[in-house]
């Protein structure tokens, strides 16, 4: 028999300073038309100098913990998704455990844009074996230090973000008048990931398929490089399938969503991935042109935003479908 594991709060966070398309054609030979067009994005958020991954985490975290009522001396382990953490070890879980004062498990999780669901499906497994646990699990990324801002195929494409999430298999309620109160089902989760693609989306340099020596001048291998139109293809179909599989798995249909939350990579594969599934355009969520594609933190940074704003409301089930580089690709299924 499997555990109910419950949202009990959420919390995101997006750094203050916007580049938009207009400032972004300064840098790099683009223009607004030209990125609306073929992305549907408008905006960005990038972290000012000296501020990195394990910052944008603990915004999100506190967040989530003040709206869940539960304290971070009561957290058993932090589950942060991540590719672009604080270094290279230690972990950015670890950090933010110190800058919450706690100890217990803490580890990073690498599924690069799937990394939130994937999180989610480690973290029912650890609930499942200590049914106590109470966990948080984070995704944050910071891609403008992994772009090549003269690279206009991907420099447009990134931004950087944060999203957490506290579960619990304990059904009481979470702190009342919070704006990102929540205290949902997590019905199932799904993931998969296929390497033989990994190809497509990748970001090698300084790690030991790709390694540096002192003195050794940065080239492009250290920035995000990928084959957008496979990519594009890629994640319509194995995005809409893995949906349709965990429907298939639990009973549903479409019908039976209120709202279907892709990851948000750009505005074409989100209407894609809706028309694949069958879900009307006003029932498929998009932000991404405020935000640009956070990775890992999408789709925390949507779930969030969408309960905030009143999009997701009480009583309503919420179909979650993402797409990484591996490739990874997940969905999960969860009732607010």
């Amino acid at each position: 028999m499997k555990l109910t594991t419950y949202i009990k709060g959420l919390g995101y966070y997006v750094p203050e300073r916007i580049i938009d398309n207009n400032e972004l054609s300064t840098m790099v030979d683009t223009s607004d038309e030209w990125i609306r067009t073929r992305t549907g994005i408008e905006q960005r958020h990038v972290v000012a100098p000296g501020q990195n991954c394990s910052d944008l985490v603990m915004e999100s975290a506190k967040k989530a913990l003040a709206a869940s009522g539960i304290k971070p001396e009561e957290i058993t382990h932090i589950i942060n998704a991540t590719v672009s953490g604080d270094d290279a070890f230690p972990s950015t879980a670890t950090r933010v455990q110190a800058k919450l004062g706690i100890t217990g498990m803490a580890l990073d999780l690498s599924a690069a844009c799937s990394g939130f669901i994937y999180g989610l499906q480690v973290a029912r497994g650890l609930m499942a074996l200590e049914p106590e646990a109470k966990i948080l699990v984070t995704a944050a990324e910071v891609l403008s230090n992994r772009v090549n801002w003269k690279d206009r195929s991907t420099c447009v494409l990134f931004g950087d973000g944060s999203g957490a999430a506290v579960l619990s298999a304990s059904p009481t309620p979470p702190a009342t008048g919070h704006p990102l109160m929540a205290n949902a089902v997590i019905e199932d989760v799904m993931c998969n990931a296929d390497g033989k693609t990994g190809h497509l989306l990748y970001c090698n340099g300084g790690c030991s398929d790709f390694p540096y020596k002192l003195g050794d001048i940065v080239g492009p291998e250290n920035f995000i490089q990928m084959n957008g139109r496979e990519i594009f293809k890629y994640a319509v179909r194995t995005m809409a399938g893995i949906s349709q599989q965990l429907m298939e798995k639990l009973g549903y249909t479409i019908n039976d969503f209120d709202m279907v939350v892709p990851h948000q990579a750009n505005t074409r594969i989100i209407q894609a991935v809706g028309d694949r599934l069958g879900a009307p355009a006003e029932k498929v969520f998009v932000n991404v042109n405020r935000y640009g594609n956070t990775s890992a933190a999408s789709i925390p940074l949507a779930m969030g935003e969408a309960v905030e704003t009143g999009v997701i409301k009480p009583g309503m089930r919420v179909l979650f479908t993402t797409f990484g580089a591996g490739l990874t690709w997940g969905a999960a299924v969860v009732k607010f």
